[in-house]
């Protein structure tokens, strides 16, 4: 095994037709998008419960008759105490035993769909890695590998957190025993058992790190991949704590840079970064690792062109997509385009009685502006709600409708709250007539998932057809990307200053 040889393979993979990989990648950005849904349902039968029997009423008539402008706690702690008394029979209209097995059911449910996407999108990822570099099409490899290994890969990752718990559990037994049987000294115990607990944390991280990959190229169980795995390890110590560097070494990185930009608020090229870069790299050098070891590495060549010719192809093609995609969707837009309006509509009425009460003001939310920051946080903040929309689309379209139909109420109901509405409209016109349109045809895209996939369990689809759907989708992203940029320049350099010139 040469260690050059996995690291080549990982690079060739990656820059050779990385959109047959990078869609799983994206989905597994979409599993938060995914899970909002059940709590967004929950908001919806809850909203109906109290309605239907008339405490939605009651509590509309409690908050006429408050006052909901708070006191200061520290200067008037008493004026304070008695003004969140005055919410109790609010509170009391609230906790219902239905409104309390909804929250139940909100949480185990989230919980339980959150389980089953991380082990089918991991197990189609390393799948797909397993594939590309065996040279096939890793979508296809995915797809086949999510659905045959997914349930030994969440088996693993139950396995490990148990692990991780009974470390903390046994640790915290033994400081605590220590405490009771010698008082004060028993810190001097306290450390060490801490150390001991992390490095076996760190230690069964490490073991875990490989194991699912051992279920994907071997086709192991989830006990027989660990067996596979510590044999790795211990035959190839170069490889296995290489990738232990490379691994711990760019999350470290990439963690100090967004701490850097999160002082200047850019908050979420971090997480953009990680879902197209670093996990995937990290997936397919590992991957490389194990199947070299195994004598089952064949690579894609490497790729010819450079880099810059490969990213304007890249962009062309991607903004060439996005077009053809527009234009052979038209009632799939429309339909958009009038859910967009009505939802935004019922945000507006339904803050009537809110105007006057809460305030928002586009210009404090300026306040600060640093147009250089501003327009990479917007630009990365807007591309990431467009691919998680899109493809948590994937579930049968339902999270990209609900994504569209809630951002739509929060923009109706802050409209209407806004001090200064024209100025609101005049800061958003400008790129908005490029971030709009892009989020529509993210959400278009994510219905238009939505219908592919529900066509698989029907046998409508096939393999080859659904892989295509997701690649297509990748590029049709990097096009609104493109549209994302541009409008995230427009906000953070001109639309907060433009329109004061008319005040």
């Amino acid at each position: 095994m040469e260690l050059s040889d996995s690291v080549s393979a990982a690079v060739s993979v990656f820059r050779r037709r990385p959109a047959t990989i990078l869609p799983f990648y994206l989905l597994g950005a979409a599993i938060p998008a995914i899970v909002r849904v059940v709590p967004f349902l929950a908001m919806v039968l809850g909203s109906v419960y109290l309605y239907s029997t008339g405490r939605l009423a009651a509590i509309g008539d409690e908050l006429a008759t408050l006052d909901l402008d708070p006191p200061d706690p520290e200067a008037e702690p008493e004026a304070f105490e008695a003004w969140m008394t005055d919410f109790e029979p609010i509170v009391g209209q609230l906790l219902t035993p239905t409104t309390g097995l909804l929250v139940a059911g909100t949480i185990l449910g989230s919980l339980l769909v959150v389980l089953v996407l991380y082990g089918l999108v991991t197990a189609a990822q390393l799948s797909a890695c397993y594939g590309r570099l065996r040279n096939e099409r890793g979508l296809i490899a995915g797809l086949a590998g999510g659905r045959r290994y997914w349930l030994r890969v969440l088996g693993l990752f139950v396995l490990e957190v148990g692990a991780w718990i009974l470390v903390f559990i046994t640790g915290s037994l033994l400081i605590a025993a220590a405490g009771a049987a010698i008082g004060p000294g028993a810190l001097l115990v306290s450390l060490p058992v801490a150390l001991v607990g992390l490095l076996a944390i760190v230690a069964i991280r490490a073991v875990f790190a490989f194991a699912p990959v051992a279920v994907v190229v071997d086709d192991l169980g989830v006990f027989a991949s660990l067996s596979r795995t510590l044999g790795f390890v211990r035959h190839n110590p170069i490889g296995a704590t290489f990738y232990y560097v490379i691994s711990v070494g760019s999350l470290l990185a990439l963690s100090t840079v967004t701490g850097v930009l999160a002082v200047i608020e850019v908050s979420t090229l971090g997480a953009l970064v990680t879902a197209l870069l670093v996990f995937p790299f990290l997936d397919l050098l590992k991957t490389a690792l194990y199947t070299d070891a195994r004598g089952r590495l064949d690579p894609p060549a490497p790729v010819d062109r450079s880099l810059r010719s490969q990213l304007r192809g890249g962009v062309q093609n991607g903004w060439a997509e996005m077009v053809s995609f527009v234009r052979s969707t038209p009632l799939t837009h429309a339909f958009v385009v009038g859910l967009a309006v009505g939802s935004f509509w019922i945000g507006w009425v339904a803050g009537a009685p809110l105007a006057g009460v809460f305030e928002t003001s586009i210009t404090a939310r300026l306040d600060g502006h640093i147009p250089p920051a501003a327009a990479v946080e917007f630009f990365a903040n807007n591309w990431l709600v467009a691919i998680t929309t899109a493809y948590a689309g994937f579930a049968l379209a339902i999270p990209a409708l609900a994504s569209l139909v809630f951002n739509g109420l929060v923009m109706g109901l802050y409209a209407r709250t806004e001090v200064e509405p024209t100025e609101l409209l005049a800061f958003v016109i400008p790129h908005g007539i490029f971030e709009i349109p892009a989020i529509f045809i993210a959400t278009a895209l994510g219905l238009s998932l939505g219908a592919v996939a529900a066509r698989v369990p029907l046998g409508q689809t096939s393999r080859p057809e659904l892989a295509d759907a997701l690649e297509r989708a990748f590029w049709v992203l990097v096009g609104v990307g493109i549209l994302l940029a541009i409008a995230g320049f427009v906000e953070g350099f001109i639309s907060p200053y433009y329109f004061r010139l008319f005040r």
